[in-house]
């Protein structure tokens, strides 16, 4: 996929969570990120929070105006209090760092932006429907669990094509 210009708008995907990622997409070019984590001794991973800043400031710091679309995310049926917590944390965690940098900010459900891009369900349809529609960024998500930077990336092409619509993507299908 062709390098983000600084030229044209772009927009931020966010998919919030340990395992989540932040995409920029520009209606050409994309670029990927996954949410920086640390191992921490006894509790598993955290997120590099230092590291996340400096990932949110250098695709925030554009000259030109972007937009971020982040998944409205909420408890899970079955999902631990301590797992939810951390979930939660990471969440508002981001949400804060962009608010750090004044950029206007939607909050979309999965379920609103899956339906809109025909993201089925099951577990890889993330990362199937991301490689039909933005087929160059597919280097992203060939692994199983690379679908949050899918995700990332499909929450950022939703995001243009609600403010700009399909028709001004180049190079990739619609």
């Amino acid at each position: 996929m062709g390098k983000l210009s600084r030229d044209k708008p772009m927009v931020l995907g966010i998919d919030p969570g340990l395992s989540g990622a932040i995409a920029a997409y520009d209606g050409a070019g994309l670029r990927v990120q996954d949410v920086p984590t640390l191992k921490a001794s006894s509790r598993g991973r955290e997120v590099d929070w230092p590291a996340l800043a400096d990932t949110v400031k250098g695709m925030c710091m554009w000259d030109v105006p972007s937009h971020v679309f982040i998944e409205r995310v909420g408890a899970m049926p079955g999902q631990g209090v301590s797992s939810m917590f951390k979930f939660g944390f990471v969440a508002g965690g981001l949400r804060g760092l962009i608010a750090a940098y004044e950029r206007p900010v939607t909050y979309v459900t999965p379920v609103a932006w899956k339906r809109a891009l025909g993201v089925q369900k099951g577990k890889d349809a993330s990362r199937a429907r991301a490689s039909e529609l933005i087929p160059s960024g597919a280097h992203y998500w060939q692994r199983v669990k690379d679908d949050g930077r899918a995700e990332a990336a499909l929450i950022a092409l939703y995001g243009w094509r609600q403010l700009f619509g399909a028709q001004h993507e180049a190079g990739e299908a619609a």
